[in-house]
């Protein structure tokens, strides 16, 4: 269950921006994108998810699990730049990224990997120290929700000003559970005690 819920947490967390951004796709494209779209987002996730999967698995050969809890300073301290930074999306730049003679499925990808970039320092803290069962059961709730997310975003489409208030609450939810996932990685590692321990010895 624990792993449910925080795969959920994680997912739902470095999607809220993909939320914004797909709603628009949706709008702009209609029903002929449909299927670039869902494309796009699955290889985009999908590439970001390997290339995390691939840099867990190299960490897990560090050998104390307090190092590998300093990767929590990642989320927590894009969390706390949450707070501060206001990243609006652009609606024309979006726009201007799809449109043209190339591929759309490579267009959405790219768009896709492009705003996930900073997902790795989420994704990587989280999949490290993973078991295998862990991870597919991660992989499952992801792939999942980003089925739920695209429904949701093409329903979403047609509603105005829906961009609005998703903004308005995603910068309440993405520092939370970022600060809340580095702290819970800090912790469950070990990072925070031994840090106290060399303090108080």
């Amino acid at each position: 269950m624990e792993t449910i819920v925080s795969a959920l947490l994680v997912f739902v967390s470095t999607s809220i921006d993909y939320l914004v951004v797909l709603t628009i796709l949706f709008a702009i494209q209609g029903k002929e994108g449909l299927k670039s779209i869902y494309a796009g987002q699955y290889i985009g996730t999908g590439l970001l998810v390997l290339v995390s999967l691939i840099a867990a698995y190299f960490l897990n050969f560090i050998p104390q699990d307090w190092i590998i809890g300093l990767l929590g300073l990642i989320p927590l301290g894009l969390g706390i730049r949450a707070i501060f930074v206001d990243e609006d999306i652009d609606e024309e730049d979006i726009e201007g990224k799809i449109t043209g003679n190339g591929s759309k499925i490579l267009a959405f990808t790219s768009l896709t990997v492009a705003m996930g970039g900073d997902n790795l320092g989420i994704y990587i803290p989280y999949f490290t120290g993973k078991s295998l069962i862990e991870i597919s059961i991660s992989l499952v709730i992801f792939v999942l929700g980003i089925l739920v997310l695209c429904k949701l975003s093409q329903n979403l489409a047609s509603i105005s000003a829906i961009g609005e208030i998703v903004e308005k609450y995603e910068k309440i939810i993405v520092p939370v559970v970022f600060i809340g996932l580095g702290l819970y990685i800090l912790t469950e590692n070990g990072t925070i005690n031994y840090f106290i321990s060399l303090i108080t010895s």
